[in-house]
């Protein structure tokens, strides 16, 4: 018997999209604009930010999290909170197939925080320090997540998951005498990565409209990461038999044999021939000057996660009565949040306006 609260509903086989939507789309009118943003990075320091704030829907969450201390962190703290019950909200007003389509796709959240986890016990971070990065928006709860914080080892942890009769712990035990071989901890990483693509790839594989949607979703969040993957194997030293392991199955454009022939190019410019007859050329285009400049593959991670959010939103001005809208709204969400967090550190340390912007995804 799994220790996990699972997230526990009313089943609403009967109910439509129509009622949901039209609440989600409520909820997605009461999204920040790009000249609220900017007006917020203007405050002077971190007190003018929750004054801001506390006249909006985050109002409450910051209420119960300033009680113990009005800082940068506990409005973080907050901005976590209201992103966890906004989903709650809306997997609330779902229909039962909407609310499965998006467990799996808010199964990334889990992974994340799974991989949090086990990445912060690698690195002998205290609890407190694993916990300060966690989001309980996915089947894990708050409480969940800081028990698997508190073990003391990787082996505890993932016995821990196995205890608990999570899914998770299959592929890390798989590969734990790998691991413990050299202590290499992307083995479990990866092994983490394959296992939930495989299984939200299968969950999504249904010949209704709104299953395709959800998959064609996940195929670009999948394509993303190959992709990133690849353009990180650009000067690394690997052998080409060992490629391919890091491959990740379920993308849309990026298949096994493109993957191989990305991973063994030796600069950006090659890359970019390759993919500019995909959906990707354009953002890899658009930042590979930047890229020469810096060096940094941190700058195609942004481009991707800016045509991926785009996608989201494109998905939400669909089928009005279908899941995008609510895909659309959770992945805004997210990036609101996401932007306001990175506002509120920017604010607290005095990092200059035009820092801050760089930093923020507003689409």
């Amino acid at each position: 018997m799994s220790a996990v609260a699972t997230l526990q509903r009313k089943s609403n086989p009967g109910r439509d999209y129509g009622y949901s939507n039209a609440r989600v789309r409520g909820m997605r009118a009461r999204l920040f604009t790009q000249a609220y943003l900017d007006d917020l990075m203007a405050s002077k320091d971190i007190s003018d930010v929750i004054q801001v704030l506390m006249q909006t829907e985050y109002g409450p969450d910051l209420e119960e999290r300033l009680l113990h201390g009005r800082t940068a962190q506990q409005v973080d703290e907050a901005l976590k909170d209201n992103m966890v019950r906004k989903f709650r909200k809306v997997l609330g007003l779902a229909n039962d197939e909407a609310y499965g389509l998006m467990i799996v796709l808010l199964g990334r959240w889990d992974l994340f925080n799974v991989k949090t986890i086990l990445r912060g016990i690698h690195m002998s971070l205290s609890h407190e320090e694993i916990e300060d990065s966690l989001i309980a928006v996915g089947q894990l709860s708050h409480v969940d997540m800081v028990e698997l914080a508190k073990q003391p080892s990787v082996k505890a942890l993932v016995d821990t998951l196995a205890t608990w009769e999570l899914p998770y712990a299959v592929p890390l035990r798989a590969e734990m005498a790998h691991y413990n071989e050299d202590g290499d901890l992307s083995v479990l990483e990866l092994a983490l990565d394959k296992f939930y693509t495989a299984w939200a790839d299968k969950s999504l594989r249904c010949r209704r409209s709104n299953a395709k949607l959800a998959r064609r979703f996940l195929g670009v969040q999948v394509d993303t990461i190959n992709l990133l993957t690849c353009l990180r194997l650009l000067n690394a030293d690997v052998e080409a038999e060992e490629v391919n392991r890091f491959y990740l199955p379920g993308g849309l454009h990026v298949k096994e044999e493109l993957f191989s022939d990305l991973a063994s190019m030796s600069d950006v410019d090659e890359v970019y021939e390759r993919l500019k007859r995909t959906p990707y050329g354009r953002p890899v285009e658009a930042v590979a000057i930047k890229y020469v400049e810096h060096g940094s593959v941190s700058v195609f991670e942004r481009a991707l996660e800016d045509y991926l959010m785009r996608r989201a939103f494109a998905a939400g001005q669909g089928e009005p009565l279908g899941v995008g809208i609510i895909i659309g709204y959770m992945w805004a969400k997210a990036n609101e949040v996401t932007n306001l967090r990175i506002i509120v550190k920017g604010v607290s340390v005095g990092m200059p306006v035009e820092r801050i912007k760089e930093e923020l995804i507003i689409v």
